[in-house]
């Protein structure tokens, strides 16, 4: 990647020397390293990946202003992609161009208007029902502890099987859990990073096991697709697939653009309301504050209110600031174009680091605390604020996630009362790695729960 005449103020950023080191530090602690370059060198900067290239990342309103308004014909995801193993070449991530543009308008009217507001029943059903042991028989009874990323993951993903393949049996949801959960769980940091490692051995190799339960979540996939093909139509997004159905869009495309939506559908938002959940339990006054304002609403409030409760809203924006599930935003150039002043040709790669974006100190003050009041009254520019990505490739299923998280972490906050064990409760706060297609706690954050509905003052 070559760097041209950097803008005014502005310093030619270097290539870093051992850059194995460097991808190292970053793979270990990605939101610290990331803060240490932007301290040591400024904006914009260059990062080098082993496998994957070097991208020029800025952190900044003004870099992000100019990334996400590059022309739309004039970039495309990078390639080769450390999750095209999982979602697959077809999926609407890794797309560009006329099939991006002809894909996403088919899908953006399942998660837009009266669509939303109609998934926010399931949504409230799919909590409640993980209250009442959901499907491994943990009960949120007072004494147990929960495993909230797995509980999370398992609300969020009988979400999205309701609203992709309108899968509302208990049976079927179950198939579909145990599958996901193995399709996740193969698919490693290290096969994620290292390409080298994607090959077979015997059947024994972790690109083995990872094959393997990519089959066995396609077969699931694929039966359904039959299934509605063979005349039984639904109201769902498979549905307006098959309506709407391309005739060169060959089955293996259908099946990966559904693989998607389910893995993408339900990872980024179980990661956030696991961080919901830590921070407002870390702070008293916060979670003090949230349960009045879930009171007055009332625990059987329509989700549509309870999506539209202020400080609710702020509570999420803000988990969103600190841990947005998928913090690079990357693109490939297919024309030249000058990002922060540098001059970068066809086939470089640029991005936006979102957690130095989420604490520009330009925009954020004291950006590391988590202070949802600074949500409270005013709106940040998409320049500012953009947890889900932003100009034309800004994640298609924005809505459904937002209004999700509130639903789901007011429906919890409403009916139980919980308690960080202490070594969350009171140590640093975990550090965010790589989980498949988004970023999380390093590992899952235990929950104790303290008393039911009929123990607590909510």
């Amino acid at each position: 990647m070559d760097a041209g005449t950097p803008a005014p103020g502005i310093g030619e950023p270097r290539h870093p020397r051992l850059f194995l080191l460097h991808a190292a530090a970053a793979g270990l602690d990605f939101d610290r390293y990331f803060r240490w370059r932007r301290a040591r060198e400024g904006d914009p900067f260059f990062v080098r990946f082993p496998n994957f290239g070097t991208g020029l990342f800025t952190g900044t309103a003004e870099g992000a202003r100019e990334l996400f308004r590059a022309p739309a014909d004039g970039v495309e995801p990078p390639r080769p992609n450390p999750i095209e193993p999982l979602v697959g070449s077809a999926s609407l991530i890794l797309t560009a161009g006329e099939r991006h543009r002809r894909d996403r308008a088919v899908l953006a009217p399942a998660f837009h208007g009266t669509r939303i507001r109609e998934y926010g029943a399931i949504i409230r059903e799919s909590t409640l029902q993980e209250l009442a042991g959901g499907a491994e028989g943990q009960v949120w009874r007072p004494g147990a502890r929960i495993d909230s990323r797995a509980a999370a993951r398992a609300i969020t993903l009988r979400v999205i099987l309701e609203a992709v393949f309108g899968a509302s049996s208990r049976q079927r949801q179950a198939e579909y859990l145990s599958a996901v959960a193995e399709f996740l769980s193969t698919f490693s940091g290290p096969l994620m990073l290292l390409p080298v490692l994607r090959h077979g051995m015997f059947g024994r190799a972790p690109w083995d096991r990872f094959v393997a339960a990519r089959e066995r979540l396609d077969r699931l996939i694929r039966a359904d697709i039959a299934r509605r093909r063979g005349g039984d139509s639904s109201d769902d997004i498979l549905g307006l697939l098959l309506q709407t159905e391309d005739t060169d869009r060959t089955d293996d495309e259908l099946c990966e653009q559904l693989r998607t939506l389910v893995v993408a559908g339900h990872e980024t938002t179980a990661t956030t309301l696991v961080w919901a959940l830590y921070h407002v339990h870390r702070d008293p006054a916060t979670l003090e504050r949230l349960r009045i304002e879930l009171q007055e609403a009332g625990p059987d409030a329509d989700p549509l209110d309870l999506a539209r409760l202020p400080y609710l809203d702020a509570v999420c924006q803000e988990t969103l600031r600190l841990h947005p599930p998928v913090p690079i935003v990357l693109r490939r150039l297919t024309e030249p174009f000058v990002l922060r002043g540098v001059e970068l040709a066809a086939g470089d790669t640029m991005g936006i680091a979102v957690p130095l974006l989420h604490s520009d100190p330009q925009v954020w003050s004291q950006p590391q605390r988590f202070q949802p009041e600074r949500f409270v009254g005013r709106k940040y520019r998409p320049f500012e604020f953009a947890p889900f990505g932003g100009g034309h490739r800004r994640c298609v299923g924005a809505s459904l996630a937002d209004y999700e998280l509130r639903i789901t972490l007011a429906t919890i906050l409403s009916r139980v009362r919980l308690r960080l064990t202490p070594r969350y409760a009171n140590g640093r706060t975990p550090i965010s790695v790589p989980h498949n297609i988004a970023t999380g706690p390093h590992h899952s954050i235990p929950f104790d729960v303290v008393s039911d509905l009929h123990h607590q003052d909510v």
